[in-house]
């Protein structure tokens, strides 16, 4: 594949030399997000000691809020009931999906070893009452093997974090953080009880609601959640060996007692892994809810087709701040801290500003909409040219779209497709049958990989992959793609300080992931 940049115009190769091989590995198998949380107006919580994994091999001692015994969550999207689960402890903590305007109550019980003392939970954004504890010195907090109670009226929409309030410099950092999702309590005028994918082919629909916030200028198609957070190993493995060392300890002769809290420096601060909803490239491109990822449930890559209205739902969980590019498009703020950004001069419009680099600070977190549509790139996305079999028409509705308000079926393989541009073939030689005639020569794709390996075009189009092959035919293992004939187009996102996207300071790792664009007659699982 090549991916495109649509702010820039021009192609460049998806990923630098070093990350080719890597990439090619990944892709065939990649697997994709939606907002997947557990549900209710109760949920009983615990704070547990737990391990995650990174894709260095590395076991990090961690500690993860999650589901008490006894407790049975129910799951959304409902697709996920099925897949779902919610551990002792995952990082990020369950994310927690509620409507606007219910009582929300959270029951946290303290499962950390005694060393650790008190733990508890700081809810952004709401009116917190609490019940039993001890207090704390921002909240009120649950000793070692006790409990405490915390109640909310979920009165704003959107994105809110929720996190430790006690020694939050350790604690959060170990792991004790996550998101809870506030849905409008109505549909807004204008905004489609429907998903795309269900107007389209009549599959699921995996939004958690019909719009973001009480707001018409909030509607959207399909959704995505992220958390960034950076990790010092060194601050782990302090823990761990002194939660250890205490358990072993024996009193010595001269009555020397042992130590019973933990005593661990938090400075200096030196992260060397960097997270998306606790994972890093490349294993946030595995599958929500992967057995292999047991206190990691949550992915992080973003699937779409064109024209969608995709809203990204973004915390900075961590110290640091994070910039964060999504290629192929700016991103449109809605909301800040699940504060709608409305126009000084018309409350009725959203004012929030389009973003080449979506920053997170610590604690903050955004809602915002990004879409992908090849709208002047300059040439066909779906490789037509009047000579095609069957070449579709493109008829522009009022704003250059091929859609149901010119005319299109919603089956139409070309949905949304822009107009201006059908016909106009990229490649001037291209290998198969896709257009020729254009100014771009890439190389032949049979020569950079193998087999699947490598797709061998840029072009979205359900028949994309065949028309691209020329004489030499697919392998065997075709079977594995979804459609079988499935072609669409790749763009990284990933963080903008170069060193959040190392794993233990190796490229490519850390804050990055693809995002896919694929065309309409392509169902995207996102529960695979």
């Amino acid at each position: 594949m090549t991916y495109w940049n649509a702010k820039k115009r021009h192609d460049v190769t998806r990923l630098t030399a070093a990350a080719i091989a890597v990439a090619a590995l990944l892709l065939p198998a990649l697997s994709y997000a939606a907002t997947p949380g557990i549900t209710g107006t109760i949920f009983n919580l615990v704070a547990s000691p737990i391990y995650i994994t990174q894709p260095d091999g590395a076991m990090i001692y961690s500690w993860g809020y999650g589901c008490a015994t006894g407790f049975t969550p129910s799951y959304l999207p409902p697709q996920f009931a099925s897949v779902g689960f919610c551990r002792a402890g995952q990082v990020p903590g369950p994310t927690l999906i509620v409507t606007e305007g219910q009582t929300v109550t959270v029951n946290l019980t303290n499962n950390l070893p005694a060393p650790v003392g008190n733990t508890s939970i700081v809810f952004q954004g709401f009116q917190v009452t609490t019940g039993g504890g001890t207090p704390g010195l921002i909240t009120s907090e649950a000793a070692h093997g006790g409990s405490v109670s915390y109640t909310f009226v979920a009165t704003t929409p959107g994105t809110h974090a929720y996190y430790s309030g006690t020694k939050p410099d350790l604690q959060i950092e170990m792991g004790l953080y996550g998101a809870v999702v506030v849905k409008p309590n109505t549909v807004p005028a204008g905004c489609s009880a429907i998903g795309s994918d269900t107007q389209l082919l009549g599959h699921p629909d995996y939004r958690l609601a019909a719009s973001a916030y009480d707001h018409p200028a909030t509607c959207y198609d399909r959704e995505y959640l992220f958390q960034f957070m950076e990790l010092d190993p060194r601050i782990h493995k302090q823990a761990e060996q002194q939660v250890q060392a205490i358990a072993s300890c024996v009193p010595t002769a001269g009555g020397l007692p042992c130590p019973t809290t933990l005593e661990v420096k938090t400075e200096p601060y030196h992260p060397s892994y960097y997270l998306i909803n606790g994972r890093s490239m490349p294993d946030d491109m595995d599958a929500d809810y992967a057995p292999n990822y047991p206190n990691q449930p949550y992915n992080g890559n973003p699937h779409m087709h064109p024209g969608d209205l995709v809203l990204v739902r973004t915390i900075g969980q961590g110290r640091w701040e994070h910039p964060f590019h999504e290629h192929g498009n700016h991103v449109r703020i809605l909301a800040r801290d699940g504060n709608l950004i409305l126009s000084q001069t018309d409350s009725a419009k959203l004012g929030g500003r389009m973003e080449f680099t979506t920053d997170t600070y610590p604690g903050q977190s955004y809602d915002g909409i990004f879409y992908w549509s090849g709208k002047g790139l300059g040439w066909d996305i779906y490789g037509h040219t009047p000579a095609n079999a069957g070449n579709p028409p493109c008829v522009p509705d009022s704003n250059g779209y091929y859609t149901a308000a010119s005319g299109a079926p919603l089956s139409a393989p070309n949905y949304y497709e822009w107009c201006a541009d059908h016909n106009h073939p990229l490649e001037a030689n291209p290998v198969g049958h896709v257009g020729g005639g254009g100014p771009a020569t890439l190389f032949d794709p049979l020569i950079a990989a193998n087999g699947l390996w490598y797709n061998g075009t840029p072009y979205l189009g359900p028949d994309a992959v065949n028309r691209s092959r020329g004489p030499t035919p697919l392998p065997p293992v075709k079977s594995t793609m979804n459609p079988l004939e499935e072609s669409g187009i790749a763009f990284m996102w990933h963080s903008h300080n170069e060193r959040e996207i190392t794993t233990n300071d190796v490229f490519p790792g850390g804050m990055l992931m693809m995002m896919l664009v694929d065309p309409p007659v392509f169902f995207i699982d996102e529960t695979l």
